[in-house]
């Protein structure tokens, strides 16, 4: 049994859309991971901008879930990715930004203070 995130979406949602999910896999084998614990890593990934390797241990291994991750973002014909379909069917919400977005625009921001006040590299040249 693993944490609780707030990423999380229930078991009963996720398998409305299993059936989304499992289109995208060959099948050539028997699948040995949890396809619910995968895509909740991959909601955890979108909610907190984290880096694959940082990814809590009590997920799936991270290159699993990056595998599947690269597998659901193909785009499709119309240019929709299988991930995109079962994130808007589920309701899920994330963030507007991840957690790497976030940091950047307040780098950005404090770069642009900086250099209103007269402190960028500009000045001194």
């Amino acid at each position: 049994m693993r944490n609780r995130y707030a990423s999380d979406i229930s078991r009963e949602k996720f398998e409305e859309i299993r059936p989304l999910l499992q289109s995208v896999r060959r099948r050539t084998k028997p699948t040995t991971v949890d396809l619910y614990e995968v895509f909740c890593a991959v909601l955890y990934l979108l909610r907190t901008g984290c880096q694959w390797r940082f990814l809590p241990s009590d997920f799936p291994k991270w290159r699993t879930v990056r595998s599947y991750f690269a597998k659901w973002s193909e785009p499709d014909q119309d240019g929709i990715s299988v991930l995109e379909r079962a994130l808007k069917k589920s309701g899920w919400r994330g963030p507007f930004e991840t957690g790497a977005q976030r940091l950047s625009n307040a780098l950005d921001r404090g770069r642009a203070k900086r250099q209103d006040h007269g402190h960028g590299c500009a000045q001194r040249l």
